[in-house]
């Protein structure tokens, strides 16, 4: 009787300390390694406009540059250039920086490309952060004259073309 006592209480006891176990786990910190980028169609200019957001401290790592000083900005600049590639129905475009902004855990990277009359397939080429995180996930979503259309990319998988 003791005997079975003593067995339930340390299959309790085993049951409690996997619980417990599980649930210190869920409150461990977890860091997220992604960007987003929205890119909207300007019909009237004929233009499209790029906004980027980064967690701050991932593109200051990746850049080795702290994002309150003053060359922050530049490069940032010079870092989306070298990792963000745009083709449109095949043809590469210039990507022209615009600006950023620093908003707390933030980053916002702003440019675009001009001279886009139509677009029947359009290709990009995103490396953001992906060197620097090999679990980096970058998301692009694409508007264009009613249509939506969203791409991915990660390690191995850095180039996406969509159709329109």
């Amino acid at each position: 009787m003791i005997v079975n006592l003593l067995i339930k209480m340390k299959k309790l006891l085993y049951i409690s300390g996997i619980l417990t176990f599980f649930v210190l786990m869920s409150f461990m910190y977890v860091d997220f390694f992604s960007s987003m980028t929205k890119v909207d169609y300007i019909d009237g200019s004929k233009t499209l406009k790029f906004t980027t957001k980064m967690n701050t401290n991932h593109i200051s790592d990746a850049i080795k540059i702290n994002p309150n000083t003053a060359g922050f900005e530049a490069e940032v600049k010079k870092y989306v250039n070298n990792n963000f590639d745009v083709y449109v129905n095949g043809s590469p475009k210039t990507i022209t920086f615009t600006g950023s902004q620093v908003s707390g855990e933030t980053v916002w990277v702003y440019f675009e490309t001009g001279g886009v009359s139509d677009i029947n397939t359009l290709k990009i080429k995103n490396t953001i952060l992906l060197s620097a995180f090999p679990k980096q996930s970058n998301i692009v979503t694409i508007s264009y004259k009613g249509s939506q259309k969203a791409m991915n990319f990660q390690r191995g998988k850095e180039v996406n073309e969509v159709s329109f």
